[in-house]
């Protein structure tokens, strides 16, 4: 499945949040990743993203998409790609 996160979340625990999800999948924007991931392995990347996360004070929104298929993608300016990505 293709997920969209978008996350809001406080600033000292901020990075930490944002390394667990660059384990998963790709970093678009800031605050926000998506990519491929399967049902298992978002189970365990909201389980580590869990631990950092004080649901009185941050926010985590999940956005899935069964089929990637069914995506259409629009950017206007510069598109920001993970460094991860290069070699």
């Amino acid at each position: 499945m293709f997920v969209i996160i978008t996350y809001d979340v406080n600033e000292k625990r901020v990075n930490r949040v944002r390394k667990v999800l660059k384990k998963y999948i790709t970093w678009c924007q800031n605050s926000v990743f998506e990519g491929e991931i399967t049902e298992g392995k978002l189970t365990k990347c909201m389980a580590e993203v869990g631990k950092y996360l004080i649901t009185s004070e941050d926010s985590l929104y999940i956005y899935r998409i069964p089929y990637s298929k069914n995506i259409k993608k629009d950017v206007i300016g510069i598109e920001k790609i993970s460094d991860d990505l290069f070699i």
